[in-house]
């Protein structure tokens, strides 16, 4: 098939809507679930099933789907995911009952590969001064589509029905599956040989050994069987395989990369900051839709409070380009630092500050500021340390640490709102002192994620003004080589 000569700001504006329907397509379903135990006439135990099954095959699906994007070419996994991700949008439409809708929210959840595959495009594909802005908007799109899920699906739900957000990513899907073949070329950068099938699949119950309980936990009881043999099974492969990943010559995630300080410690930031990230709307939500009895809340219809909350997932946009002008002047690390430092501030005023609700509007866009700013960093400095034949896979696992941030702070935030009530007529919600409480945790976890990248090895301009990294010498030539590789 012909692919059509595009501008670089058309590769962008594609791969960008790409990540931001991926993201948006995950919170979609969130504002129906407590409707849907009546629509589909079952628990609301297993109704949340229908976010849980998204998060578990996107946390599996986005190291595997990254990995094989750099071994079987990038455009092609590219567009095997988003027909995953839109025959389950179909599935879920046209049957429309509880079985087909798990199914179908299952196969969305591949879609989180694209994100870190449009990267690597974004890398392969794109002049060198244009790439600092096409991650910082890829990277934005997490925030955006999340911001805007919860107003759209509730604009679509009341005006033509629950399946009409099932259509909307199908359809949506299915444009993207023609324009990207008309408008993108197969990458050249290729890493040839063995998948890698036992560590995929060992990898497979470590993710959903460690995630199913913090999505569940909170029903099932933390101390309960299922909790803690999950848990077991999952440490006990993922004892096994670290050292099967070491030992092979085509590992499933190269944990030598992995481990170099740069890539380590940018990962472990990034777990904090997608702790924080998540943690914003699950305290705003509350701040905004409950009584004002509570001592906090504004009582905000749900369609209002989704609209409330619009403002800072535009923010995340409108942040990209400046944070890609940040990156091309200070660096990644520097970025980093300021977008951590940003939502730890925030989160901190927020601790005193939640009385009004231009205070708790205001607090959710500099959060989602800081939060576009750092997420800017992240891709940039691992590609930065990574050989360019990894960088799907090396973005695949960052993105795959952020997630597993979003849902420890899902869980932790849960179970503090759970801890701390107060009772309004029959009802119990968060009391304020959980609403204090989780802001406090959201400013430890910033100054964490902090902490571990003012470690990350500095970069420094040599004599030429190009980008070097202070580390160890290994780190130095990789990045030099890569370096070498992106001259236009």
């Amino acid at each position: 098939m012909a692919v059509l000569r595009v501008p670089s700001w058309a590769t962008m504006g594609i791969l960008t809507f790409c990540g931001m329907i991926v993201s948006l397509q995950q919170t979609l379903v969130i504002p129906l679930l407590p409707d849907m135990p009546e629509i589909l006439d079952v628990s609301a135990d297993d109704a949340s099933w229908l976010v849980t099954a998204t998060l578990l095959t996107g946390a599996v699906a986005t190291p595997i789907v990254s990995r094989m994007a750099d071994m079987y070419g990038k455009r092609r996994m590219l567009l095997v995911a988003l027909g995953v991700m839109t025959v389950g949008s179909l599935i879920a439409a046209l049957i429309g009952n509880f079985p087909a809708l798990l199914v179908g929210r299952a196969m969305q959840g591949f879609g989180a590969s694209l994100i870190p595959v449009g990267m690597s495009i974004m890398r392969d594909q794109l002049p060198r001064e244009k790439l600092a802005g096409g991650i910082a908007l890829m990277s934005a799109t997490l925030g955006i589509g999340a911001a805007l899920g919860l107003p759209l699906s509730g604009v679509l739900y009341s005006a033509f029905g629950w399946t009409s957000l099932f259509w909307f990513t199908a359809l949506v899907g299915l444009f993207f599956l023609i324009a990207i073949p008309l408008t993108l070329d197969e990458s050249t950068e290729r890493f040839p040989g063995r998948f890698d099938v036992v560590g995929a699949l060992l990898l497979t119950i470590v993710l959903v050994g460690l995630l199913l309980p913090l999505s569940k936990g909170a029903s099932w009881g933390w101390t309960s069987g299922e909790v803690i043999g999950l848990t077991t099974l999952s440490l006990v492969c993922l004892a096994i395989w670290v050292p099967l990943q070491l030992r092979m010559r085509e590992p499933m995630v190269n944990l030598r990369t992995a481990f170099r300080r740069p890539v380590l410690f940018t990962n472990i930031s990034s777990y904090f900051a997608g702790f924080a990230m998540f943690l914003n709307s699950l305290v705003t939500t509350q701040e905004l839709q409950v009584p004002t009895e509570t001592g906090y809340g504004m009582a905000l219809p749900v369609a209002v409070a989704g609209l409330a909350m619009v403002p800072g997932g535009l923010m995340m946009l409108v942040f990209s380009p400046i944070s890609a002008r940040m990156l091309n002047r200070w660096g990644g690390k520097t970025v980093l630092l300021t977008g951590g430092v940003v939502m730890g501030l925030t989160y901190s005023w927020r601790m005193f500050n939640n009385d009004a609700v231009w205070e708790i509007m205001m607090g959710n866009m500099l959060v989602s500021i800081g939060s576009a700013i750092a997420f800017a960093a992240m891709p940039a400095l691992v590609m930065a340390s990574s050989p360019r034949n990894e960088t799907a896979s090396a973005n695949g696992v960052n993105a795959l640490v952020r997630s597993m941030g979003t849902s420890s702070g899902s869980a932790v935030v849960a179970l503090v709102f759970a801890s701390l009530t107060v009772t309004v007529n029959g009802a119990v919600f968060p009391s304020a002192q959980a609403m204090f409480t989780a802001n406090g945790l959201g400013l430890a976890v910033c100054v964490a994620g902090v902490l571990f990248g003012a470690i990350i090895p500095s970069r420094k301009r040599d004599e030429k003004g190009d980008d070097v990294i202070t580390g160890p010498a290994p780190v130095r030539e990789i990045v030099k080589e890569v370096q070498e590789k992106v001259e236009p």
